[in-house]
């Protein structure tokens, strides 16, 4: 099994169905993410947000990941003011994660315990840092620097 590293990019935050939601996005080498499946992968974003009541601010950090197989929507959502709750989706044709639409732009829920691959998880190591200085730490939380506190953009994987 060969290993490369990826590009990650850094995407600007959007609020989708009252979630604060920060971007980042990886793509293999020679892929790319179209508009439409990033459309797609934001209309479908709720679905997997956290499905109980929570008084923590309402943050999410989605990791869209295009790979030769297809496409993966990683939502880790801030819960009980100092936890990741984490739900992932998928796109394309592949049946071990429960999709078998080669259209990469539907996406459904993996219904598998899976929290992100290699590629995917790096920016949870920025988020975390990040939540504890802006949210946690201050005497008074700076939720707007915490959104605006993102990992750098470039390669991703080691």
């Amino acid at each position: 099994m060969g290993f490369y590293e990826k590009q990650m990019t850094v995407k600007e935050p959007l609020v989708i169905a009252g979630r604060h939601v920060k971007r980042y996005e990886v793509v293999t080498p020679g892929l790319e993410i179209t508009d439409g499946i990033r459309e797609a992968a934001y209309e479908f974003l709720p679905k997997i947000y956290p499905d109980f009541a929570d008084p923590t601010p309402p943050a999410t950090v989605t990791v869209l990941h295009r790979s030769a197989a297809g496409m993966y929507l990683n939502a880790y959502n801030w819960v009980w003011d100092n936890v990741l709750h984490c739900r992932t989706a998928v796109s394309g044709d592949q049946p071990f994660l429960g999709s078998t639409d080669p259209d990469l732009r539907h996406f459904s829920v993996i219904p598998k315990d899976l929290i992100g691959c290699v590629w995917e998880l790096p920016p949870l190591s920025h988020e975390r840092d990040a939540w504890v200085r802006h949210v946690l730490e201050p005497d008074v939380p700076d939720f707007e620097a915490y959104l605006g506190d993102t990992m750098a953009e470039g390669l991703v994987g080691r």
